[in-house]
This record gives structure tokens, sequence and C-alpha cells, in this order.
């Protein structure tokens, strides 16, 4: 991985939230890259329920003050960041009053998905590309992590599909079992639309679940890594149908020889 140049988006990260599949993976892969010599960006959601005094996470200011667009709304992009102790690796965190100030990460009390979790995807995917544009940095691997990060490969491939800076960066999505029982908002075709994209370009997403989201996220990445030992048979179903490299499930002990071997052979090549 020496000098390759690899851009993490992550719907969850440990230490900063939680640790399950997802989060873990999406510290662990990083940090492998990061000790083989790769360079790396990560960037994450800033939830409210992410404590930013213990963390000592601040806010970027030549990077935030930007509008997004998202559904005919202008809506402010902050972009934070911290450093994950002892590990000499800094997370970018995209932020916004309105959609990530509430304490919680995707649902609230009653484990109900939030109604605006569709535009906090999209406003997600734009703002990562956005502060990537601003950094000039051209990655070679966007890998993508979590459903939350799900309508990134769609956006680099269709929304920023004239943007030089990713002309030559492949996209890499990490499936995983874990996801939700309920439905976005049905509306997100049509906020999607609004930024250009036509519908019959996400067809799926007339059923806007979990599994419909990732089958999205693979449709428009160059390879995909099955994360998780269970995944459902829908999804393996779809993903068997695509043309691209895929990398079956391999435990966590033998992780980094592979992704390292993944990267390098499949995605590469």
């Amino acid at each position: 991985m020496d000098g390759k140049k690899i851009l993490f988006v992550s719907s969850e990260l440990v230490p900063y939230l939680p640790e399950n599949e997802v989060s873990l993976m999406s510290y662990e892969t990083p940090k492998m890259v990061n000790s083989n010599g790769g360079q790396i960006r990560i960037f994450m959601p800033r939830y409210g329920n992410i404590n930013e005094r213990r963390h000592q996470l601040h806010e970027v200011i030549r990077l935030s003050g930007m509008n997004l667009v998202i559904n005919d709304m202008d809506m402010p992009l902050i972009i934070k960041v911290a450093s994950i102790p002892k590990e000499r690796i800094q997370v970018y965190f995209i932020d916004n009053e309105e959609y990530f100030k509430r304490k919680a990460t995707f649902a609230d009390e009653n484990g109900t998905l939030f109604p605006d979790n569709d535009e906090r995807a999209i406003f997600f995917a734009k703002g990562i590309v956005e502060t990537v544009k601003k950094l000039n940095w051209s990655p070679d691997i966007i890998h993508v992590h979590g459903w939350m990060a799900s309508l990134v490969p769609l956006y680099l491939k269709k929304y920023y599909a004239d943007e030089p800076l990713f002309s030559e960066s492949k996209v890499v999505t990490s499936v995983y079992s874990k996801g939700f029982e309920e439905e976005l908002n049905p509306d997100i075709v049509k906020k999607i639309e609004f930024d250009g994209i036509p519908s019959d370009a996400i067809p799926t997403l007339a059923k806007p679940d979990y599994n419909n989201l990732l089958k999205v996220a693979v449709d428009y990445s160059d390879a995909v890594i099955l994360a998780s030992e269970e995944i459902s048979e829908d999804l393996n179903t779809h993903i068997a149908g695509l043309q691209k490299p895929v990398l079956p499930y391999v435990p966590f002990h033998e992780f980094e020889e592979a992704y390292a071997n993944f990267y390098n052979t499949e995605v590469l090549k």
C-alpha cells in the first residue's frame, strides 16, 4: 500500500461511537493501510451523541462555510477534525445543525428511523466530495462502510462524473449485515432526481430499504467486499450478478492481508 491514497467514508467509527462490525472495521482498515505506508483520509458524520470535548473535535474554518443544496434548500456545511490517540490518524467530521445536532445516530429513543435520514445521506455524500475537492486530494481508492455512506458511489459516478480529481479513483463498498428494518423516506428518489440523477439510475430505491440502498452502493462501485459472514440472500444474489471483483468474507484475524491483496490485485489492477 506504499504511497497509495485511500479515502475511507463511514457511517460509524470507533472510538467515537460504540463498537460494532461497521465501526470496528471502519477503524481497523485505515489503520492497516496507514501502518503499511498508505496515505489515508477518514470521513464520518458528526452525530450529536459524539462527545466533542472528550474527543477534542474542532472546526476547520478554511473547509467550512459552504452551502450544499439539498432538495432545493441551502444547508450549511461545517467540517470538524479530531485525531485518534496513539494512531496518528485524523478524522474529518461532516456536520450541519439541522441534520446532525440531535443526540442520536440514525433513530429516535423509540428506535424509529429519523424521517430525514435520506437527506442526511445525500448531505453526507456531497459534503465529503466537496471537502476532498477543497483539500485537492485525489484518492486512488474510495472505500465506503455503512448504509449512511451508501449514496457516495452513486454521487461520485453520476453527480461528480466530470470531476477530474476523481477520474482515476476506484470505489469499493463493504457490505455488512447490520442494517435497519424500516424504509427511508419514499421521496428519496425525487430528492436525488433534484440533483440531476434520473430515477432510472436508481430503480431499486422505489422501495428505499436497507438492501436496496446497498444495491445502489454496489451498482456504482468498482469492487465489493463482503464484510459480514451473514449477508441476506437477496443482497448476495444481486452482488453475485455483478461483473466486478468481490472479496468473500474473511475472519477478522485474516482481514489485513486479504484486504491489502484485494486492493492491490483486484481494485488497482
